[in-house]
Formats: structure tokens, sequence, C-alpha cells
């Protein structure tokens, strides 16, 4: 009987223990409204004091420079991508990957595009660059920072559990090897700036996306394309398209470009010069694959967008008195919202142990009629719509980038909210309300950076 007393006591302590550690971790879900909240008044703060355009934004004239880097790890590391793949490392290099740098200079503003071979822009890797992006004479503010978003690339860049999970052991040496890479590759680009003009063109594929989170729901089918040609003859792409580079399956663990790859190499070897991918709206989309294997799908892929490419510089019109401007703000947010449940959440602390507690931002650039905004997630194809047509009113097309140097997770649609997905449950991290939010920053920034 003693003994029987002397366990129930045991057994309540640990489950006293339990609910205590329990109401630690989690709390019911944060579902206030976006325009109720703190946050939302401090970005309001933000956007109201960003000095709109001015006729002195022209400048005299554009000069760009470009350069690329290969960061082709020395040794095999971690692939990022892919959580079922637990961090192994990759067994061969089916193709380099680099960082690739544009500068850009009116004579007033000088400020540079970056795009890197990775699954994201990692967090740490943007903490370097905040000191390291000194030397080159460009700060941070004035770069705009992305990724082609491969599943088959580097790893090792961060730390928690959740960074393991997807990227495996974290290794300080890669995220340094990462930012000295993307340092050489802006200093690179300086060194052969000359006077340039500049053109955009988009064209809609509908053939090469679909909407993986909704069967038939909304896409973003456009290829988007920024063409500068310097006055030697010489020319650069930017080219940014929504669907997810997940052609390279999670068994075929290669370091690899995935069809972003695929597709600059065929532009630097025909239409241009030198060539960018950087991943637009990727949030739900994935691209529409066919062929016996990994390399076939990603090279059709590649081949239909470099068709797209090659239409739209038939006609492109080009200018070299170009509006020019550079913006990177503060991006204020909920506090970390992770579900584990419908309702229930972890609470912040936890979230930021397993994942990190990293500032984010959001970056816009504006070149001629075109203004680029880049978010820190996988933003949805879905929103882009009702935003761009918001922009066109405005007299600007709009090219949203993902990946640009910090991470929350996805940005889905609000109606999805408390669907039990992946996108919008397990990886929506500092929800609800945030698509109405991040369109509403979109439109401010449209406002601000429009003439």
């Amino acid at each position: 009987m003693r003994f029987l007393k002397i366990l129930l006591k045991i057994l309540g302590g640990f489950l006293l223990l339990l609910l205590v550690l329990l109401a630690c971790m989690v709390a019911p879900v944060d579902d206030t409204p976006y325009t109720q909240m703190p946050y939302y008044q401090q970005w309001k703060q933000e956007a109201t004091a960003l000095p709109a355009n001015a006729p002195s934004l022209l400048g005299d004239s554009l000069k760009v420079g470009w350069a690329k880097v290969n960061f082709t790890p020395l040794t095999p590391t971690p692939t990022a991508g892919y959580g079922v793949r637990q961090g192994a490392h990759y067994k061969s290099v089916h193709d380099s990957i680099y960082v690739r740098a544009i500068v850009i200079d009116n004579g007033q503003t000088r400020a540079a595009i970056v795009a890197a071979d990775l699954l994201i822009m990692p967090p740490a890797v943007t903490e370097q660059l905040k000191t390291k992006l000194k030397s080159t004479g460009i700060a941070f503010e004035n770069v705009y920072l992305g990724a082609t978003h491969t599943h088959n690339s580097m790893g090792g860049w961060s730390g928690g559990i959740v960074g393991r999970l997807f990227g495996g052991k974290f290794n300080p040496d890669n995220v340094t090897w990462i930012a000295d890479a993307v340092v050489k590759a802006v200093q690179l680009a300086q060194k052969d700036i000359r006077p340039a003009s500049v053109g955009y063109h988009e064209v809609a594929d509908t053939a090469r996306i679909r909407n993986r989170l909704i069967k038939g729901g909304p896409i973003d089918p456009y290829i988007r394309t920024l063409q500068l040609v310097r006055n030697d003859g010489t020319k650069a792409l930017v080219c940014s398209y929504g669907a997810h580079s997940t052609i390279m399956s999670s068994d075929n663990i290669v370091l690899s470009r995935d069809y972003p790859g695929v597709l600059v190499d065929s532009l630097e070897q025909g239409e241009a010069n030198f060539a960018m991918f950087m991943s637009g709206a990727v949030g739900s989309m994935s691209p529409k694959i066919e062929g016996e294997n990994d390399i076939i799908q990603a090279r059709a892929e590649a081949d239909s967008l470099e068709a797209d490419v090659q239409q739209q510089l038939l006609g492109m019109p080009l200018s070299s008195k170009a509006a020019f401007r550079m913006v990177t703000l503060p991006l204020p947010l909920r506090e970390a919202n992770p579900r584990v449940t419908l309702g229930w959440r972890l609470r912040p602390w936890v979230f930021n142990w397993a994942f990190g507690d990293f500032p984010n931002y959001v970056k816009a650039m504006r070149i001629g009629n075109v203004l680029m905004v880049g978010f820190p997630c996988d933003f949805s194809g879905e929103l882009i719509a009702e935003m761009s047509a918001y922009a066109n009113q405005k007299g600007l097309k709009l090219m949203v980038t993902s990946f640009n140097g910090g991470y929350i997770g996805y940005i889905t649609p609000d109606k999805y909210y408390d669907r039990d997905t992946y996108e919008t449950l397990v990886m929506n991290w500092f929800g609800p309300y945030n698509s109405a939010y991040f369109q509403e920053i979109t439109r401010d920034l449209v406002d601000k950076m429009s003439d």
C-alpha cells in the first residue's frame, strides 16, 4: 500500500511537471486582426516617413556591371531543401553553384542585385553581410538579395532544430563561405561598370507552373525579364518565375541549381552575356514537369522559359534615362505564432530556440517602370494578380521575389489559414492575416516608389 502511494505521488508530480511545461511551451493562437496590432502601426509609421519619389531619382544615366562567383564547396556539405533527407551530404556535383551580382549606378545611388544558388539567402549570412559589404562601398541597405530556391544546394548554414531539418548540421564556416562569395561578386561587378539602357517585359507561361495547394487554383504564370544593355552591346538579363525549384527530387542527392541553372546557362550561351534568376512568388507554386528523369525534366522546364525570354527580347523598348531607387525597411511582424494544431501554437521563445531570432526586412528597388519587391518568405503566387493590378494603375510593373535575406515561412492567402496543410499550418509561422498585411505593404511601397 505504501509503495502504491509513493508511486501515485511520483506520477502526480510528473503529470504536474508536464502540465507546467506544456503551459510554458504552448498557448492559444493569437488571431487578433492585424490592423489592431502594434506591428501594423509600426509599419504605417515607417511607410509614412518614407520619402516619395522625386525627379532627382533619374540621375544622369545608368551604369551597370555584373559578375558571378563560383562558391561550390571544396568538400561535400549537407544538402539543403528536403527534410526527408535529414541533412544527408550530397554525393556528387552535378553542376556548380554561383553567386551572381549586378551593380547599378545612376550617379546618385549605387546598389546591387544579388542572387545565390541556394534554398534561401540564409539569415546568418545576412548578418555577416551587414558588416562585410562595407568593404565594397555598397551598404547592406542598398543590396537587393534573392535566391534561386534550388532544393539541391549546400546546407549547414542555419542553427536550431528547424535549420538542421532542412539544411543539415550547422557549420559556421559555411556561412562565411557564402558571405565571402557575395562580397567578392559585388566587388567584381563594380570593376566593370559601363553606361547602359534598361528594358522590361513579361509573358505568361501557364504550361510550366501549377498550384500545388489548391488543385486548379490561381497561379502566377508570368516569367518576368529585366534587360540591361550596355553601350558596347553586352547584355545582362534578370529573370524571375514562380515555380518552385524542386524538379531535382529528394532521392537525387547531388549538388545542382535545378532548372534555374539550366536556364541561365542557356541564356548566357545564346541571348545574353550574363543572366541571373531570382525565385519569384513560389509559395504554393510548383513546376509542371514532363520527361523520363530529373535532368530531362529540368531541361524541358528551362527550354520553355528560354523560349519565353526570346519572345520578350524581340520587342522590348530600352531607356537610358530610367528612374532608379533602392529602399530597405524593417519588417514589423506579429510575434512568432507557429501552430501545433489549428487552435494552439508554440510560444515565441520555443520558436526562437528551434529556428533562431533574426531581424527581417522588406526590400524594394525601382528600375525604370519596374518595381522589384523582395520578401523574406515563400510568397504565394496567388496574391500577385491583385498587387500587380494596383501597381499597373500607378504606372509600375511589379516583380515580387522571395528569400531576401530573412525567412519567416510561407505567406499564403488568408482564406486558407485554417487548412491543415504543409503550407498553411506547418509553415505559417507569423499568421494570421499576413496576406492582407503583405499586400498592404506592397501597396504602400508602390505609392511611395511611383511617380
